[in-house]
């Protein structure tokens, strides 16, 4: 089954090399691996960063708005403010 769409998308089984497939998924595999050092790295880092006196909940959330432009930034927080306000979160404009 498998085969018979592979030869009427023009390709055969024979037409994928098992030594590039092979290679293709081993470097995947690294990239994984090194993904995994990094995430632990980081974990690490917020956990100084909580043996120090920081919030992490915080931190994680200065990093995420960091990765923001300043614009995409200004329209959440208008948006959460007219949520908050619809909801009476919190108190509304001055009149």
């Amino acid at each position: 089954m498998a085969d018979d769409v592979l030869e009427e998308s023009g390709f055969s089984t024979t037409a994928v090399a098992a030594g590039q497939l092979k290679s293709i998924v081993e470097r995947i595999e690294r990239l994984e691996e090194e993904k995994k050092e990094i995430a632990d790295q980081v974990k690490e880092v917020y956990a100084e960063a909580k043996g120090n006196g920081f919030d992490v909940k915080t931190l994680r959330k200065v990093v995420g708005l960091r990765k923001k432009k300043a614009e995409e930034r200004e329209e959440e927080e208008a948006m959460l403010d007219l949520y908050l306000h619809a909801l009476g979160m919190v108190p509304g404009p001055a009149a």
